[in-house]
C-alpha cells in the first residue's frame, strides 16, 4: 500500500461536559492534544432519551405555525 494514502492516527485525548476524559486514537490535531466536547453523549438528549420542550416566545416557530395553520387538518 502507498503510505501517502493513509491518514495520520495518533492519541488524543477527549474532555467530556462532565469533567471526566479518555484516550483516543484520531486524526484530529497532534499526538497528545485534547479536544473538549461542547455536546457529549452524557449530556445531549439524543443519547440520554430525555425530552426538551421547545421554547419561542412569539418566535419563528410561532410565525411558522400561524402562517400554515389552515393547511393540516
Amino acid at each position: 500500500m502507498k503510505k501517502e494514502g493513509h491518514p495520520d492516527y495518533h492519541f488524543i485525548k477527549v474532555a467530556l461536559n462532565d469533567g471526566s476524559t479518555y484516550w483516543t486514537r484520531s486524526t484530529y490535531g497532534a499526538e497528545g492534544q485534547q479536544l473538549t466536547l461542547e455536546i457529549d453523549p452524557t449530556t445531549h438528549s439524543v443519547w440520554t432519551g430525555a425530552q426538551n420542550q421547545l421554547l419561542d416566545r412569539g418566535g419563528r416557530v410561532g410565525r411558522f405555525k400561524k402562517r400554515y395553520e389552515g393547511l393540516v387538518k
